[in-house]
């Protein structure tokens, strides 16, 4: 017995001893050419090769710099890209992926042009075109099991059109127009029967429901989604996920935060969902979620039951869909809505936007996640929301100060300078959507926010000017999931009619490319692993047919995305 205790002793060290001298198999090393590199680090801003292994950018420079890492390791050459440019892979640090999975669902009527992998989607930009798409389109609906729902009404370009006007032009087909916001429907008798959607429903909200305009917005929305479950059904929902995902493949995206899982109300399987798709997804792309403060307050958690869920969902991060130490806020109403809450002399025709959430509210999340070392997101788009950003990032460096905190002011469709060199003090960082001013600022220099605030709209100038650090989103669907589009607006500030406004707001355009690399991942706190092409990081790369640090600014939204390189596997769109 002695004996044999000796013998399998001996034979596990031998083994454990082969173990440890044999080498383990080493990943393959490959290089990959480009016309130019744009590696958006200050000491080598530009090289013609980069080396990857295992995932991770190994070396940068050129094939003579590399030339004996390329002996030693025996690495292969990849000379497809050698025409093209690449860059960091582009970032998004603002969409939501279950909005483009439910919205691509159907078609948009919206009064900007929409390009996505369901069609192409003109826009109408007047009343009577408007209805005469929308016409068309229900026309053509033959599923009976859902009812028609269209995404990107807007009534200062569609005029108003509430419920007896889908009753009076549809009758007894069940109709439903989402607003260009998302944060509001309207739909006929049909369709509230459809849903089994009653007054009594729209009467138990106190502010978010008009019965007799057929008309649910904000958190008045709660009373209509549970009862839309079809946009869930699996098959439906994981088409519509697809659909996300070749938006980002298609516009080189590579890495997004998502700030509002949970938005539907029911976190857990939104991660799972986004965790299926992604898994099944042939190219690959990183996702971060930032659970959203009204998915609590909905569901009447408290701030700290909340974080106690939050950490629980963390335990279901993988390498590329993570719930990170990020947690958003919602201050005011919806930009595209004129819901936004506007300081003096506020909206010029007398409306009122709206507050989602209370002061003492927002305190309570806020510093429980603030202690707990999160990164705080706020959603944030009239300059009294701005003040109230700012009060808030005020009382939390009070009574429990805090370095680095980088909390993010979401959205900021409009603020004063007075409040953007606050930010800048505070140490605030800002992720914008500068597609504000492409689509909206026209329209609201009329009789929402007149001639001298309207063109004013999002001012990145003025923030670069001040070094604060900035990230251009998205928000997709609110703007086409396309970087470059999203640079084009912040360096042109040309509007949807074509016409350059607010132009001493622009960035230049070193600026916003990395407002989309770089600053981005700063903003989501990754910096030290994506957002610049170094040794070390995530070899995650954007291929482009033209350089946007020089291509002309008329062509720079237009750039063609050859590709990406994720994680050192290369593939092509």
């Amino acid at each position: 017995m002695i004996q044999k205790t000796i013998i399998r002793t001996g034979f596990s060290s031998l083994l454990a001893l082969l173990v440890c001298v044999v080498p383990a198999v080493a990943a393959e090393t490959v290089v990959y050419t480009a016309k130019l590199i744009r590696t958006l680090e200050p000491a080598l801003p530009q090289a013609t090769a980069v080396a990857v292994e295992d995932g991770k950018v190994l070396a940068v420079g050129d094939l003579d710099s590399l030339a004996p890492l390329i002996a030693s390791r025996g690495a292969r050459i990849d000379r497809q890209f050698e025409q093209y440019v690449m860059t960091p892979g582009l970032i998004d640090p603002h969409v939501h992926p279950t909005l483009p999975a439910v919205l691509t669902q159907f078609p948009f009527l919206a009064p900007d042009d929409w390009y996505l992998p369901t069609g192409d989607f003109p826009g109408a930009t007047t009343p009577e075109g408007y209805k005469s798409a929308l016409v068309n389109l229900v026309s053509e609906h033959d599923n009976a099991e859902v009812p028609f729902v269209s995404f990107g009404y807007h009534p200062l370009w569609h005029g108003e059109v509430w419920r007896e006007d889908l009753n009076e032009w549809f009758g007894d087909e069940p109709v439903m127009i989402w607003h260009r916001s998302f944060h509001e429907l309207i739909g006929n008798d049909a369709a509230w029967n459809f849903l089994g959607v009653t007054k009594e429903d729209a009467d138990a909200i106190p502010h978010g429901a008009n019965w007799e305009r057929g008309h649910f917005y904000e958190l008045g929305l709660r009373a209509v989604f549970p009862r839309m479950g079809f946009l869930f059904e699996p098959a439906r929902y994981m088409k519509g996920m697809q659909n996300f995902l070749s938006m980002m493949h298609e516009s080189g995206v590579t890495t997004a935060a998502d700030m509002g899982t949970g938005i539907f109300g029911n976190a857990v399987s939104e991660i799972q969902a986004v965790k299926a798709a992604v898994a099944n997804d042939p190219v690959g792309v990183r996702v971060l979620l930032t659970p959203i403060i009204t998915d609590f307050i909905t569901r009447q958690k408290t701030a700290e039951e909340a974080l106690a869920e939050v950490r629980e969902w963390q335990t279901m991060n993988d390498d590329q869909v993570t719930v990170g130490n990020h947690f958003k806020l919602m201050i005011d109403g919806a930009i595209f809505s004129g819901l936004s809450q506007m300081g003096a002399p506020g909206y010029l025709d007398g409306h009122m936007g709206v507050w989602m959430v209370d002061v003492p509210t927002l305190e309570a999340f806020a510093k429980t996640f603030w202690d707990a070392g999160f990164q705080i997101h706020a959603h944030s788009n009239g300059d009294a929301a701005t003040a109230r950003f700012i009060d808030l990032l005020e009382h939390l460096q009070r009574v429990s100060p805090r370095a680095d905190h980088r909390m993010t002011l979401e959205h900021f469709a409009y603020s004063t300078e007075d409040q953007n060199r606050k930010l800048a003090a505070l140490g605030a960082a800002v992720s914008a959507n500068p597609y504000y001013h492409y689509i909206l600022s026209e329209m609201y220099s009329g009789d929402w926010l007149g001639p001298d605030r309207g063109p004013q709209m999002v001012r990145l100038g003025s923030l670069e000017q001040k070094s604060v650090p900035v990230g251009l989103h998205s928000d997709s669907p609110m703007a086409p999931l396309s970087p470059l589009t999203l640079m084009w607006t912040a360096v042109a500030r040309e509007n949807i009619s074509g016409d350059k406004t607010g132009q001493a707001e622009v960035m230049t355009r070193e600026g916003a490319f990395k407002a989309i690399t770089i600053d981005a991942a700063w903003i989501l706190g990754l910096e030290d692993e994506i957002g610049s092409i170094r040794a070390g990081k995530a070899a995650d790369f954007t291929i482009l047919a033209d350089d946007p640090m020089t291509a002309p600014l008329e062509k720079l939204r237009h750039i063609e995305v050859i590709g990406t390189v994720f994680a050192g596997e290369a593939h092509r769109n």
